[in-house]
């Protein structure tokens, strides 16, 4: 491997090509990022896309355009805004990490991977992430787009997830040293952009020269991956409760699955279906409720099939709101489903419990 060579065919492409990121400096900039926005951005691009993640940060830094801003947010106005993005432990150490460097860093994030890798919920990646890109140190940053790469560049034939460490060590021997930020955002952008996990534009690429797998002619086939285990199925039931023009919600335990986050009353969530017995059973309230269908969510680790009930009336502990923003996806679907349902028939007002579960 020509390490020099590449290093300078990639940088010279990432010059003429860097995608225009509102967290980005351009290339070559004597002015870096501000360590802020790039933490921000790469907490939220952890397990989504850049289209998806972009007017999440925007939203954002309007709102809280410092750390020390978010640190003093509400913990309900940060979860609300997280909203959408998943993963919702994240929003949590978010707020923790942010309270972290206002309180303990005078508001400025540290310059080291390894005074990075002490602040709450920051793990290797997204403090190598801050050191190169905000901070221009030789850090060697390694996400989903350069373990692509670098499979292909080198042809590993060990499978994903097992060849992680492989990766990592040879993403350690082309590192950048004269430009470590600039060459950490080159590897992510020719990878989401020409190294596409499928159909790569191998004709566009400035470092094909190089690239083990295009010289055997099926660069599509790196990395290799392990077989994919069959995914668990659960079963729940969210329960939809109208009174005019608002639903009641109920705030989850702040641990957990979508923890702290708005959410519809359920049931637990376990391997077999829910009978409408059952459903009705554990019901928060005695209504007249109504099957409104299910719907289907997917997880990191289980697929969720969530039947909906649907009933008007009334229930105490409850949030009321008419706005559905602030909902995870998984209670925005169910909410939607049970809301498509025409309303009872006047008269049929049901009758409510003391208490709500």
């Amino acid at each position: 491997m020509d390490a020099p060579r590449l290093r300078t065919a990639l940088l010279s492409w990432y010059d003429a090509n860097a995608r225009a990121l509102p967290w980005r400096a351009p290339p070559g900039a004597a002015r870096r990022t501000d360590p802020y926005f790039v933490w921000l951005s790469e907490v939220m691009l952890q397990q989504t896309t850049v289209p998806h993640a972009t007017p999440y940060f925007l939203n954002f830094t309007r709102r809280w355009p410092t750390v020390r801003d978010l640190a003093s947010a509400d913990d309900g106005d940060v979860m609300a805004a997280w909203a959408g993005l998943g993963y919702y432990a994240r929003a949590r150490n978010l707020r923790a990490c942010a309270r972290a460097v206002a309180g303990d860093h005078g508001g400025v994030f540290p310059d080291t991977e390894a005074a990075l890798r002490a602040l709450p919920g920051v793990g290797g990646y997204t403090a190598a992430a801050v050191a190169a890109i905000a901070y221009d140190r030789a850090a060697n940053v390694v996400d989903g787009n350069v373990e692509r790469v670098v499979s292909r560049l080198f042809a590993v034939e060990k499978p994903l997830p097992a060849a992680k460490s492989e990766l990592a060590a040879l993403a350690a021997t082309l590192v950048s040293e004269a430009r470590p930020g600039d060459w950490a955002q080159a590897l992510m952008d020719l990878g989401a952009t020409i190294c596409r996990p499928k159909s790569p534009l191998c004709d566009r690429c400035p470092v094909s020269f190089a690239c083990a797998a295009f010289a055997q002619g099926d660069p599509e086939a790196y990395p290799r991956k392990s077989p994919k285990a069959d995914r668990p199925r659960r079963h729940g039931v969210a329960y939809l409760l109208r009174r005019g023009g608002e639903i009641a919600l109920v705030r989850r335990p702040p641990k957990g699955l979508l923890g702290g986050m708005l959410a519809l009353p359920t049931s637990d969530w376990r391997a077999t279906p829910w009978t409408d017995a059952e459903a009705l059973d554990v019901a928060p309230v005695v209504a007249a409720w109504r099957d409104a269908g299910s719907i289907e969510h997917v997880f990191t680790h289980f697929a969720l099939a969530l039947r909906v009930f649907v009933a008007e009336g009334d229930v105490k502990e409850a949030v009321w709101s008419g706005d559905l923003s602030a909902l995870p996806s998984v209670f925005l679907k169910a909410a939607r489903a049970g809301l498509d349902q025409p309303r009872a028939p006047r008269g049929a007002a049901p009758s409510v419990r003391d208490s709500s579960r």
